[in-house]
């Protein structure tokens, strides 16, 4: 199995427009990732948090996201949702996607079988790459 990862995404004012969903699409049919769970909160302008229906985003009568209807692992519980919950601001709404990198798993296994261990792993946000980039090429 490859690394898991996670990402929680806002969109303002509940706004999906589902532009980015052939994309995830696309990572998922090239087998660069495997969708564990996929799930959608609203944050309502009281503060409450609720799961939201897989839905048609773009108004077109489809369901955008009915490929990954019923992704769940069971990784995502209700204090998982409340914690999502925290990071929006009232009135917006946010999908949770946990990911396996299926890309990563033949090299993990590689690792492993000759003995390493991973030790520490971390992300770099894209703001700091592009601010340290800016540096280097003002310098």
């Amino acid at each position: 199995m490859g690394p898991i990862d996670y990402i929680v995404v806002e969109f303002p004012g509940n706004r999906m427009t589902g532009e980015g969903l052939p994309i995830l699409v696309d990572l998922v049919d090239r087998g660069l990732i495997r969708i564990l769970d996929l799930l959608f909160v609203r944050k309502g302008e009281d503060g409450s948090v609720a799961g939201m229906e897989i839905a048609d985003f773009d108004g077109d009568g489809a369901l955008d996201l009915a490929v990954f209807e019923g992704a769940s692992s069971g990784l995502l519980g209700e204090d998982d949702i409340e914690e999502a919950g925290k990071a929006l601001e009232p009135g917006n709404s946010a999908g949770i996607l946990v990911y396996e990198n299926v890309w990563a798993a033949p090299f993990a296994a590689a690792l492993r079988r000759g003995g390493a261990q991973l030790v520490a792993s971390g992300r770099i946000p894209v703001p700091a790459v592009l601010a340290a980039l800016e540096e280097t090429d003002a310098a």
